[in-house]
């Protein structure tokens, strides 16, 4: 038979955290257990060999059956709830990457129950009819299109009852795609497929087809409506190649920039006005180009345009790629975002590199970030690897700064008694607030909100979708019983919660020219005294090939954070009870400006 390919990852809170040590089991369709894995430091298995049958088959609109061969995964891990994920589609010579985010247990009477996730046939296999209706554009409506770091999608048709999930817009492409179509496709047909995806759901959210509607949410995964979307599914590494490489890029008309609305069926069991993906294929099997596909079924001046922004990054990406032997703050930036990374990826080694200066200890943890995060590892940062440095990066600082903000709250164990509700404030709404952003960070279903301590209209929204979860009177009004399950499952996952944040106690560095003591201690957080005292200097004098122990603050001399608008140093040294100056010292600035979206190190008290 054929072999297809299968990488497990166990990672939550949006990838900030990977699970260590989860027991994996692999069963084929009749229950029979084929392999036995366990997560490493970066939650991750090794990759495994499966049988299935031959590519061929999936180029075939007349094969009645699957050209895929179907396994089940089992999850388990000590604190966590077991995840089962049934019908996992294995394809030749493609490699299935299957995220298991593991939700943390909310108490001992569920411990024996598996969370169950079906993974259905791809819509284009299915027969169902589709009616896809939605604006074309005018450019004049629309406000500049940028790419939103991330969507809602609602798990149903529009006006049912199901959940809203919000995933990164990147890694929906990449589930929408692998559950529309076949990986095994040729390359320009899986553009032209993966163009007219990202397109549709950018017309979704620019015009606000469904948030004009009264509905909060961006898109659904209903294939009557929308596209096809399982949350929970695999993703295959074609088409996340091809994603990583054109997220930003949309179709429209030339000379406008509104996204055209893309619709989309088979082709075979259901025809409609716009692409066929069965018809993609025999077009690229033609030789044609993604574009010239796209024209077939489109208006024939459709062109390819770039979104230029992301929303919610730090930096936009510096248009030219980072490799060995590039320099700036641009440079800088990406070390300092992977060394804070690596606290939660040890796997990825300390960039001993001068700052701002691209060597071969920046480029090592490039590739190995890239290895973990399934991008091509070359060791140089293009569109794709800034874009999802600055992703795992912001999931990793929010923790840090989550953490930070529940100390300064005096989150206890005990529940507060009030009863709140839309219009309510004070302390007691940021406490609120607060805990349903820590619980939003694991539970996708649960919306993240402004901590502003005012109970508004998104607030109760995330309130009524907790109590959906719980199974509690989606009423919106939080009362004991609210307040006493939210305090429960915040409690569950910080005793749950594996330990990330700690750096081991030193790392070595060679000296350099142009060295000195006092540069390294500012380069890297720390004193000229604690570099003497580790090493066992009595002066200062250093010789180029030195190996130096660098000493490496712990989560317990500083806690990250993000500067908002408003923001000053001065602000900031009293909200967390430090100084000025100490902030100073411990970041290196030479003045008291700050720019929204800096990230800075507070100390702690």
């Amino acid at each position: 038979m054929a072999i297809g390919y299968l990488v497990i990852q166990a990672r939550i809170a949006n990838d900030a955290v990977p699970l260590e040590n989860v027991q994996i089991t692999i069963l084929d369709d009749q229950g029979h257990r084929v392999y036995g894995l366990t997560t490493d430091e970066s939650g991750e298995t090794p990759m495994v060999s499966l049988e299935t049958v031959a590519a061929g088959l999936s180029l075939d609109p007349n094969y009645v059956g699957d050209p895929y061969v179907s396994y089940h995964v089992l999850a388990q891990a000590v604190g966590f709830q077991s995840l089962y994920v049934e019908n996992v589609p294995i394809y030749e010579g493609e490699t299935a990457i299957l995220p298991m985010a593991l939700l943390p247990q909310q108490d001992d009477a569920r411990s024996g129950e598996a969370e169950r996730i079906t993974i259905e046939r791809p819509a284009v296999a299915r027969e169902g009819t589709r009616q896809q209706e939605g604006p074309v554009a005018e450019p004049y409506i629309l406000r500049q299109v940028v790419i939103p770091s991330v969507i809602t999608v609602h798990l149903g048709s529009p006006a049912s009852y199901a959940s809203n999930v919000q995933v990164a817009f990147t890694d929906y492409v990449k589930n929408a795609a692998s559950s529309e179509i076949y990986p095994t496709w040729p390359d320009a047909a899986l553009r032209a497929n993966i163009y007219a995806i990202i397109t549709f759901a950018l017309n979704r959210i620019f015009t606000e087809w469904y948030r004009s509607q009264g509905y909060s949410f961006d898109i659904t995964n209903s294939t009557a409506y929308d596209q096809a979307y399982v949350y929970g599914r695999p993703i295959y590494e074609s088409i996340s190649a091809i994603v990583d490489e054109i997220f930003n890029e949309y179709v429209t008309r030339q000379g406008q920039n509104a996204p055209y609305f893309t619709t989309f069926c088979n082709g075979t069991t259901v025809t409609c006005s716009g692409l066929s993906q069965w018809g993609t294929v025999t077009l690229a099997q033609r030789g044609y180009t993604p574009l010239q596909i796209l024209r077939a079924y489109y208006p024939n001046d459709v062109v390819i345009s770039q979104a230029q922004a992301v929303t919610n990054v730090l930096s936009s990406y510096p248009g030219t790629p980072l490799r060995r032997g590039s320099a700036g703050l641009d440079v800088q930036n990406i070390q300092n975002y992977l060394n804070r990374i690596r606290r939660n990826y040890p796997a990825i080694p300390m960039i001993t590199d001068a700052s701002g200066v691209f060597g071969s200890a920046t480029e090592a943890a490039v590739r190995k970030f890239q290895s973990i995060f399934s991008l091509a590892a070359d060791g140089v940062v293009g569109k794709s690897t800034w874009y999802k440095i600055s992703q795992i990066y912001t999931a990793v600082a929010r923790l840090a700064e989550l953490d930070s903000e529940g100390t300064q709250l005096g989150i206890g164990t005990v529940p507060p008694s009030s009863v709140l509700r839309q219009g309510s404030g004070g302390n007691d709404v940021l406490t609120l607030q607060y805990l349903l952003n820590v619980i939003a960070q694991f539970y996708p279903g649960i919306p993240s909100v402004t901590q502003d301590g005012v109970f508004g209209s998104s607030t109760r929204q995330a309130v009524i979708a907790f109590q959906r979860m719980m199974q509690l009177g989606p009423d919106g009004i939080v009362g004991a019983a609210t307040w006493q399950a939210l305090y429960d499952i915040y409690l569950n996952i910080r005793g749950t919660l594996p330990e990330t944040g700690p750096n081991p106690a030193y790392f070595e560095y060679t000296v350099q020219s142009g060295d000195t003591l006092w540069r390294l201690a500012q380069r890297y957080g720390t004193t000229v005294e604690a570099i003497r005292r580790l090493n066992g200097l009595e002066g200062s004098m250093l010789y180029i090939g030195q190996v130096l122990k660098i000493p490496t603050p712990t989560d317990y001399d500083y806690f990250e954070y993000t500067v908002r608008s408003g923001d000053t140093l001065w602000l900031l040294a009293q909200r967390f009870g430090t100084t000025v100056e100490a902030i100073r010292r411990l970041n290196g600035l030479t003045s008291d400006a700050l720019r929204i979206g800096q990230v800075l190190l507070i100390p702690n008290g």
